[in-house]
């Protein structure tokens, strides 16, 4: 375990995880706003889960925590974070799979991602992007502090369209 809250674990992602990992990154709702295309093979989700695995939370890069719902032992989704070569900021991205979303899992998981970044390891600042479509994120990362810093129009070609990013920053000082 790497994190925990009331509800949740955040931990390092391990082998067995592989299938309810291509289940919920298969599902073309949870896919729909995201760079991977659906469905996502059982191959596929065992080389990500070795990458993921692989990758330190703590070095510069990409992590992936595996988020764990406590009670259950299931995992139900996953937060990304890249750790920049300065160690001082960082971006953050999430995927939860439809049955858990609703539930306020999403938020907890992010809110304990950034207390760690900001409160132990002492991260200026954070960042985050998403789709314009996707309203549920955007309002996710309102809810957890983020300032939209702005939009980059069309500025994404992803499966045969040009979408609409919007910019998102969190300063330690900023923090709620």
């Amino acid at each position: 375990m790497l994190l925990a809250t009331s509800r949740l674990t955040l931990r390092r992602f391990r082998e067995a995880d592989a299938p309810e990992l291509a289940a919920y990154r298969s599902d073309p709702d949870v896919a729909h706003y995201q760079g991977w295309t659906a469905p996502v093979t059982a191959e596929a989700a065992l080389a990500w889960v070795h990458a993921f695995a692989a990758g330190s939370p703590t070095e510069p890069g990409w992590f992936q925590y595996a988020v764990e719902l406590t009670a259950e032992g299931r995992l139900i989704g996953d937060v990304g974070v890249r750790l920049h070569d300065n160690l001082r900021q960082a971006d953050i991205g999430y995927t939860l799979a439809t049955a858990w979303q609703g539930h306020g899992y999403a938020t907890e998981a992010v809110r304990a991602v950034l207390a760690d970044l900001f409160e132990t390891r002492g991260l200026h600042r954070v960042a985050a992007e998403c789709d314009a479509r996707n309203l549920r994120s955007a309002a996710l990362l309102e809810r957890v502090g983020f300032t939209r810093e702005g939009m980059r129009r069309q500025a994404t070609w992803m499966k045969g369209e040009w979408t609409d990013d919007l910019l998102y920053g969190l300063l330690a000082a900023d923090r709620p």
